[in-house]
Order: structure tokens, then C-alpha cells, then sequence
């Protein structure tokens, strides 16, 4: 079947989950980040990612809000930064309103021009979402928001993917799913989507018993894969 259905993960798919820490070091309140802010956002982002594996794994859901403040308090302790009450409170703000990829914006209407339905599908609780979609400006080229808050588990859990299918009354195989995290891309392509893999960093592909059907380094060309 051809693809109707365009659906992209958030964070550091669409919206760059360095810029808050990025950020926040180019503010003359934070000279303690230069120099270190890099190490910092990778280290929030492997913490984050990990605690919604092992709470799924686990059944020990709780929401994205956690989490991402769970993997900022560890990564800011593995800093020497504990404590520092007024860093922390500004990080969290900003992850509210992250900044788009440069091609976002553009991207995402030109899918809408041709006639495919457009939607996030995130761990991200949906306060969250809305804040960064808003931040970018991209709420009017997007269907819908989808969050694992409505089914209680983190991805790579299938009931995940079905929302999909369940909000637009498609078929798995009409779906194009685009992801920045290799093992959401491969655990999208199992369930029946095809899949990108935004590989913005080079990384090796993930030892899994699925891959991507495509791999690239930014969004730039999506309307094209769409169509086929």
C-alpha cells in the first residue's frame, strides 16, 4: 500500500533535545555550563531513554515529566552540579520549548501540501509536546500529538505503535514512522511500519533483529520517501 500516514518521534527527531543545555551555557547566569554543557545534555538524554526502558521493562510507568527531570538530576550530580537549584529549574524550562531542526518547519508542510496526515508519537507526556510544538510553530501542520500516557508504557512497547492505526484507520504498512533513536526505528520496522532512521550522528546500526528501511542524516528529503 502506498503511505497516507507520516509519524515522527519528538525528541531529537523533530526538536533538538541539546539546545536546552546549549542554551543555558550561552547565558552570562551560567558560566559553570561552558565547556561541559555538551557532556551534560548527552549524559540527561542516555539517562533519560534508559529509566523509560527500565520502567517498562519493570511496569513501573510514571510520566515523561518525571523522567526527564529523574535523568537531569543524575546527570547534573555526575557534573559536580548538584544542588544548583537555580541551573536546574532554567534546564527544565527550557526542555519545555526546545528548538525545531533548521528543515522541520518546511519539511512538515510540504508532507501536508501532498496530502498526508502528519502526527508526533512520543514518550513525551502531552503538556510537553504541545509546549515544544508550539515553541516551533509547527501546530498547524500536524494532526495530532500522540502520547504513551494514553496506553501507560514507553515505547518500544506495541501498544505504542498501534495508537497509530487506531487514530488514523490505517494499515501498518501505510505508515512511514521516522525516528532519531535507532532502536525506535527498528522496533517500529518489526511492528509493520516502514521506517527511518535519522542518523544525525553517524552512530553504528543497532544490533537488533529488525533495521530502518532508510537511514538518513536529517529530514530534509521525508516528502520524497513519502511519495515514493
Amino acid at each position: 500500500m502506498p503511505i497516507t500516514t507520516c509519524v515522527f518521534d519528538a525528541y531529537g527527531t523533530l526538536f533538538d533535545v541539546a539546545a536546552a543545555a546549549r542554551q543555558a551555557a550561552a547565558e552570562p547566569d551560567f558560566p559553570q555550563l561552558q565547556g561541559t554543557w555538551a557532556t551534560l545534555a548527552a549524559n540527561w538524554r542516555q539517562k533519560q531513554i534508559q529509566y523509560t526502558w527500565l520502567r517498562a521493562v519493570t511496569g513501573a510507568h510514571t510520566d515523561f515529566w518525571e523522567v526527564t527531570q529523574n535523568g537531569l538530576d543524575w546527570s547534573l550530580e555526575a557534573a559536580g552540579l548538584a544542588g544548583d537549584d537555580a541551573l536546574r529549574e532554567r534546564l527544565l524550562a527550557l526542555y519545555w520549548e526546545l528548538q525545531a531542526y533548521p528543515e522541520v518547519p518546511a519539511m512538515l508542510t510540504a508532507l501536508k501540501e501532498a496530502g498526508f496526515n502528519t502526527a508526533i508519537l512520543s514518550n513525551g507526556s502531552p503538556g510537553m509536546l504541545e509546549g515544544c510544538v508550539q515553541s516551533a510553530g509547527v501546530g498547524a501542520v500536524l494532526d495530532d500529538l500522540l502520547s504513551v500516557e494514553s496506553v501507560g508504557v514507553f515505547k518500544p512497547h506495541s501498544s505504542v505503535y498501534d495508537l497509530v492505526g487506531k487514530r488514523f484507520d490505517c494499515a501498518s504498512s501505510e505508515v512511514l514512522f521516522v525516528s532519531s533513536n535507532g532502536w525506535d526505528a527498528a522496533a517500529a520496522s518489526g511492528y509493520g511500519f516502514e521506517t527511518v532512521w535519522v542518523n544525525r550522528a553517524g552512530e553504528p546500526m543497532d544490533r537488533l533483529p529488525w533495521t530502518p528501511q532508510h537511514v538518513l542524516n536529517d529530514l530534509t528529503t521525508i516528502p520524497d520517501i513519502a511519495k515514493g
